[in-house]
């Protein structure tokens, strides 16, 4: 009685099964890593307009370069309308500088965005520029969008 070798059954081939059933899965499973990244990327597609000045206005456009800023600056925006707001406030013009101080803790170098509707009259956004000067803040900058014209 011959036996043949390696043509199934017998003792050697139910070892190594058993050793090849133990083997230890060495990949990494990324569906999760996957899952957890688009929900944060969703959140963050959907947070991202919601962070920036809600008021709305239809910025002029320039050619020039935009400004390195390292911290947040106090946005002043003039609607459409003429109103003045403070970020989202409303705010009269007579109290526009006392607001400031008071947000700023009377710093009177910290950065100030004036922003002003395209159209919205000239000298409106020139009258609070110039009252915030006056008041003695030193960084007050316009802010613009930038030309896609070329």
């Amino acid at each position: 009685m011959g036996m043949s070798a390696g043509t199934g059954g017998g003792w050697q081939s139910r070892r190594s099964r058993r050793r090849h059933a133990r083997a230890v899965m060495a990949e990494i499973n990324v569906t999760p890593m996957v899952d957890v990244m688009l929900v944060l990327l969703i959140i963050f597609m959907v947070s991202a307009p919601l962070l920036t000045v809600g008021v709305p206005i239809d910025l002029p456009q320039t050619a020039a370069k935009s400004m390195d800023q390292t911290k947040d600056p106090i946005t002043v925006s003039v609607n459409a309308k003429g109103q003045i707001f403070i970020g989202e406030t409303e705010v009269a013009y007579a109290d526009l500088v006392p607001r400031l101080q008071a947000v700023t803790q009377n710093a009177m170098d910290e950065r100030i965005f004036v922003r002003g509707d395209r159209k919205v009259d000239y000298g409106t956004v020139m009258r609070v520029m110039g009252r915030l000067s006056g008041a003695g803040f030193k960084r007050v900058a316009l802010v613009t969008e930038v030309d896609q014209g070329g």
